[in-house]
């Protein structure tokens, strides 16, 4: 059932940032805090999406390992266990596409879903939808954590919002203004927005934009909070592990001056985190925010 379609595109995540990725999902409790949002919100979005249609059409962009595209799609079976559903996922990193396909070898329930495998960036789709001049269009479009990479946000959620159907739905997760992500990539914007990022966003740029096309949606919160009292040892390996992730860094004792690091350490344990009982919680809330067609 696989359709699959490559194009060369710089992608974020393959090798030793694939495992510096995966490392951060074990320790953040980032996916189970956004499957308990997703849980909640989604059937009954669903069930207004699906309303009266005879098959559903669901594309997910910047998927990933497909953790949270299984949850999503498996939901959607459950609402409407009658009804086909086709997936088309547009991922850049052709290792975290084949963690995909063997999540869904592995998921019966998906096995009877046709997907569609575009091995590209964001924008690289969009030239290639573009180009052919066939929109497939989407009743549901999910971006889960992957806003920081495109080119242009206002374009991209452009093109995205017209890929919807009536009455379709997109949803963006983001990290949430103000909270630990925002507060460190912004105040070390010129140090961190150097590579894959250049440009930090939050729900805040995500949601002006919103408005500004005049676009409808609502914002649900995902309060998350993550243990980072390792990275204040230096010799923690899993602090160090963690602040690379967190700087997008191989290694952030190299990375940076002596000033640099101390500055950032600084900011994160006083202005990204609270302290409990000895231990240092960043705040890594996320948004939801559902856009409507």
């Amino acid at each position: 059932m696989f359709k699959e379609s490559v194009m060369a595109a710089q992608t974020c995540y393959e090798g030793s940032s694939v495992q510096s990725f995966q490392f951060y999902l074990e320790q953040s409790g980032e996916h189970e805090a956004m499957l308990q949002c997703v849980r909640k919100i989604l059937p009954g979005e669903y069930k207004r999406i699906g309303a009266g249609k005879s098959s559903l059409d669901v594309l997910g962009v910047g998927s990933g390992g497909g953790e949270m595209d299984a949850q999503v799609l498996t939901l959607l079976q459950s609402t409407f266990p009658a009804v086909p559903i086709t997936a088309d996922v547009v991922e850049g990193s052709s290792e975290l596409t084949d963690n995909f396909k063997a999540v869904v070898a592995k998921t019966t329930n998906l096995q009877k879903i046709p997907f569609a495998w575009h091995i590209m960036s964001s924008e690289g789709y969009e030239r290639e939808v573009k180009a052919k001049g066939d929109m497939k269009r989407f009743d549901f479009i999910h971006m889960v954590q992957m806003i920081y990479y495109v080119d242009n946000l206002a374009d991209t959620i452009k093109f995205y919002h017209s890929l919807l159907k009536n009455n379709g739905r997109l949803m963006i997760i983001v990290e949430a203004a103000n909270a630990g992500w925002d507060t460190l990539w912004k105040t070390y914007k010129k140090e961190l927005c150097v590579d894959a990022i250049t440009e930090y966003r939050s729900s805040g740029e995500v949601i002006s934009c919103l408005k500004s096309q005049g676009l409808k949606y609502e914002e649900h919160a995902i309060p998350n909070t993550f243990d980072i009292s390792e990275c204040f040892n230096p010799s923690s390996q899993t602090g160090q592990r963690l602040l690379n992730f967190m700087t997008a860094k191989d290694n952030f004792y190299q990375s940076f001056t002596p000033e640099i690091r101390a500055g950032i350490l600084d900011l994160l344990r006083n202005k990204c985190s609270t302290e409990k009982d000895g231990r240092v919680f960043f705040n890594s809330n996320l948004s939801c925010i559902l856009v409507y067609a």
